[in-house]
């Protein structure tokens, strides 16, 4: 009798709406599981539509497609002799369900609706779906025609099953399953299930793969067995990278890890395990025994095939492997980098136009890039022909091989410094030397002939003429004459994107990116329609701590030696009067806090739910060695008036790459008004009260003046 038992699991680059290179992305991934003779191929969630349709799974469309491809699956001979496991949405009863679609050889074994649904953060799933409430019970779903006709069957069990082969008893989890306090695999284990399945969408986030590992490597230590994780890579057409990281555990150990970040469409992990080996680990635990002997059975679909084979005792028995995480460095430097690639190849655009400031962000930006084109030269060279295909058609040469990162980087990338009379020769100096390093095609164009004919607009109409606050001017004036140069530069970018590479001779145009971290952006320290205001922005959930290290990174990872000098110059918006030709203006004495600072605030404001109150009781404690409870109090009324006269701006942010769990994307992950009472009157005065209180009080944390050397994120406040 057999025992060892070979399963396949998948990472697909899949695209909302994109039923074509979906279905042929699947079929791809069953027929190399298939070479690997794995008898079990698992996919991601909503693999055939793919994840991210959003309101379009309101459309009969999307119901009807899926099953378009469905029925093209059963059909194909690549599905034959292996049990394929793919997601779609499907209608029961009238209520729309995230579905497993589990079959073999023309039949459907099963259909197995999501239990749990992820409804926080990026998620939405309970706008469209309604999770499976019937624990253990399935219902006769009627097949659509279509796919009667294929499979000979009206009915299939739909449910909350398992699904029982010859060898051994195998169940499904959804995603957000995995998660949930009362995982299903914990139940199923328990009824003698051995092989679990995890079909996910799960989007990246700086640090959080660790996540998904300990859950994982938690659920086969407690519970025995063999655990399949599948999740979806890429951008399927929205702010979320999905990043793969596929893999296959047994018994609290990995056997096979997937890549976190790749340029590969299909990936399909193997591995051979000893099903015996599930069984002697269970047997040593006798109050696992105790449980499992009174726990409520599950439905059980039976399939009449083996996972195993006869012969199979001379089948390698698995290695352990050590799971290797990315630093968030490296992180920030592959994840933007093949979102970007996606976004690129899948815009019908050109290449990237870059408004390259000398600074930390715009610096950020571009090296992201640069590493898009290593990644880009390193699948070309690996042999991938997608890649090479893709590559081709963006710079319009059907013979073309990028011979190196930097000459791809000319081919693909153009970068554009644009100097006003408040620019620095030295910030210029920084671009241009950053721009030789990687690469980019570079331009420098001075703006101030079309800040003069705005502003002369302006005087021929009223007679007067504003001025900058070194000139005598008011903060009006001020702010109004340097969002007058930051608004121009947006308008340029878009015209050298549009016009670029028609002027080269070539067709198509660029898509502008943006370079506004997520710490400005939750102060609102931006001008709107700037050049924040882009195509897309891959640094625009990532902090400007975080950038700092990336910077660092890039000069040892890429040699980009430019980057030492814009790493040790403060952040400025240049939009001033220069005081003897030396930057007069500083970002962190603009926004009246410092970077440090707006981190902390936005962690406590999302990620801890804190309102002004609760964030001030917060931060006297983490701060108190630093600031009295008075100046606290002064730092969270300066955010929290800042963010919200600013939060109008948010509903305008360029789409950017989600990274950051403090994002305050408007669009759908931090969903609040736009329109605040900036007086926080009521919030304040409860935070004036605990100050009296806190100073009365003689058992108050320390009080005195801050310490010389700031801790915490202290600074200056206005």
């Amino acid at each position: 009798m057999g025992r060892k038992v070979t399963l396949a699991t998948c990472s697909l680059n899949q695209w909302a709406m994109d039923f074509e290179g979906n279905s042929k992305r699947i079929l791809e991934s069953i027929e190399i599981a298939k070479k690997k003779n794995a008898a079990y191929r698992l996919g991601s969630e909503l693999e055939i539509c793919g994840y991210g349709c959003y309101d379009h799974f309101y459309e009969g469309d999307t119901l009807l497609h899926s099953f378009e491809v469905l029925a093209m699956l059963l059909q194909s001979p690549v599905t034959q002799d292996i049990i394929c496991d793919v997601g779609m949405p499907i209608m029961h009863k009238n209520v729309l369900y995230n579905c497993r679609v589990i079959f073999l050889n023309k039949k459907i074994l099963l259909i197995r609706p999501k239990m749990q649904l992820c409804n926080d953060g990026n998620y939405r799933e309970e706008r469209w779906f309604t999770r499976w409430m019937k624990p253990r019970q399935v219902e006769e779903y009627f097949l659509p025609r279509m796919i009667s006709s294929i499979t000979g069957q009206k009915t299939v069990p739909f449910g909350d099953a398992v699904l029982s082969t010859r060898d051994t008893c195998i169940g499904s989890e959804t995603c957000e399953e995995l998660w949930a306090p009362s995982s299903s695999h914990i139940a199923q284990s328990l009824d003698g299930v051995e092989i679990f399945t995890n079909a996910s969408g799960s989007h990246f986030s700086l640090r959080k793969a660790y996540v998904r590992v300990d859950l994982v490597k938690s659920a086969t230590a407690k519970c025995g067995g063999i655990y399949l994780f599948a999740n979806q890579k890429g951008c399927d057409g929205d702010r979320v990278y999905y990043d793969g990281c596929s893999m296959i555990a047994i018994n609290g150990s990995f056997v096979v890890q997937g890549s976190q970040f790749s340029l590969d469409e299909v990936e399909v992990l193997t591995a051979t395990l000893d099903l015996e080996d599930v069984r002697s680990y269970r047997g040593n635990f006798a109050s696992r025994a105790r449980a499992a002997a009174q726990s409520e059975p599950y439905p059980r679909v039976m399939a009449d095939f083996s996972l195993s084979k006869d012969d199979d005792i001379f089948l390698p028995s698995y290695e352990p492997v050590e799971w290797r995480y990315h630093s968030p460095e490296e992180e920030i430097s592959y994840g933007p980098a093949c979102w970007l690639w996606d976004y690129l190849r899948r815009s019908g655009q050109g290449g990237f136009f870059l408004p390259l400031s000398g600074g930390i962000d715009s610096s950020s930006t571009a090296c992201i890039v640069a590493s898009m084109c290593h990644l880009v030269c390193q699948a070309v060279d690996n042999g991938n022909p997608q890649v090479l295909t893709d590559v081709r058609r963006i710079v319009g040469d059907p013979d073309y091989v990028p011979q190196n990162p930097k000459e791809l980087a000319g081919r693909i990338f153009v970068t554009c410094y644009m100097a006003s009379e408040n620019s620095s020769e030295v910030t210029r100096n920084r671009a241009r030397q950053l721009a030789e390093q990687i690469g980019s095609c570079h331009q420098s164009i001075q703006i101030d002939t079309a800040v003069s004919a705005v502003i002369g607009i302006f005087t021929a109409v009223t007679a007067v003429i504003p001025r900058f606050k070194v000139h005598g001017g008011s903060p009006r004036e001020n702010l109004a004459l340097q969002n007058v140069q930051a608004r121009l530069r947006m308008v340029l970018a878009y015209l050298f994107a549009q016009l670029t590479l028609w002027a080269q001779g070539r067709p198509g145009g660029l898509l502008v990116l943006g370079s506004s971290n997520v710490d400005e952006s939750l102060r609102g320290y931006m001008t709107k329609y700037d050049c924040s205001s882009a195509d897309i922005n891959p640094i625009g959930g990532i902090s400007k701590t975080d950038l700092r290290a990336f910077i660092r990174f890039c000069v040892d990872k890429f040699g980009f030696t430019a980057l030492k000098e814009i790493y040790d110059a403060p952040p400025t918006a240049e939009l001033e009067p220069l005081a003897e030709g030396q930057i007069a203006q500083t970002d962190e004495e603009d926004m009246g806090m410092s970077y440090e600072e707006l981190s902390i605030y936005g962690r406590l404001r999302k990620m801890m739910k804190c309102g002004p109150y609760s964030m001030f009781c917060k931060l006297i404690h983490t701060w108190k060695n630093t600031c009295s409870p008075a100046q606290v109090a002064g730092k969270v009324k300066h955010f929290f008036r800042s963010y919200s006269i600013n939060r109008h701006k948010m509903t305008t942010l360029t789409p950017s790459f989600h990274a950051e769990n403090y994002s305050p994307d408007d669009n759908r992950f931090d969903l609040r008004q736009f329109l605040y009472n900036v007086a926080w009157t009521w919030q304040f005065r409860a935070i004036d009260k605990q100050v009296d209180a806190l100073e009365k009080n003689k058992s108050t944390p320390n009080t005195e003046e801050p310490a010389t050397t700031p801790q915490h994120g202290s600074g200056p406040t206005n």
